[in-house]
């Protein structure tokens, strides 16, 4: 440690006292199963001094209070990588638990989560981007205010592009409908890929209001 890009490298936030930091360990689609994943994320924030663990809006777990000689112990100890929550990348993917384990559900979310996950975060874009994927028409992965969203029903998926929340929120514009899940994962590809090409360095809801829905549209043929 001792830099900026250091810190950065380790997907650590200054925290309000400006001494300490907040990490965010890779949890795709904040899923676990290993339940002694919980005890060594525990475990190793206690033993390193960390204030608090705080359940994010994001399916993150942030280990918040951690001081900087701390943290390349921190993530020795955890044996994982973080989870950017900052910079001009793909973001962790946010989804629901679909028809693994919702009555609810109508599609697959969690298990189109993690594929995407997999193939895209951490990955570069003209800015930060931010995925979920729904597996009802409940929405309760929030895709309608994601710059991707994947909002499932008993067709398949619609796509939804441009939401965000923030300052100045707004909800996606329909893209595409009645999505198969390798249609969905597909298309999201293309859409990152698209948004590459255009190359504006701005969040994709204000791409689309340059470029227009319909001409993006086009684009991905």
């Amino acid at each position: 440690m001792g830099n900026k890009s250091d810190i950065l490298d380790q997907g650590a936030i200054v925290q309000r006292d400006g001494e300490t930091y907040a990490v965010t360990p890779r949890i795709p689609c904040g899923l676990i199963t290993d339940f002694d994943l919980l005890r060594r994320i525990a475990d190793v924030a206690q033993r390193h001094g960390a204030k608090a663990i705080k359940l994010t809006s994001s399916q993150r777990l942030a280990i918040i209070g951690v001081r900087e000689q701390d943290l390349d112990a921190l993530w020795s100890d955890l044996g994982m990588t973080p989870g950017h929550a900052f910079g001009l990348c793909i973001r962790s993917i946010k989804a629901c638990p679909g028809t693994t384990y919702c009555r609810m559900g109508q599609q697959d979310a969690l298990g189109l989560g993690l594929r995407i996950e997999r193939r895209h975060v951490n990955q570069p874009a003209p800015n930060k981007l931010k995925i979920s994927i729904s597996g009802c028409p409940m929405d309760c992965a929030e895709g309608h205010v994601r710059d991707i969203g994947l909002i499932g029903n008993r067709k398949g998926y619609t796509l939804e592009v441009g939401g965000a929340v923030g300052p100045s929120p707004r909800l996606g514009q329909v893209l595409v409908e009645q999505l198969s899940d390798e249609q969905a994962e597909t298309m999201v590809g293309r859409v990152i890929d698209l948004y590459r090409e255009i190359g504006i360095k701005k969040r994709l809801g204000k791409v689309l209001d340059e470029v227009g829905l319909d001409a993006f549209r086009q684009r991905l043929g």
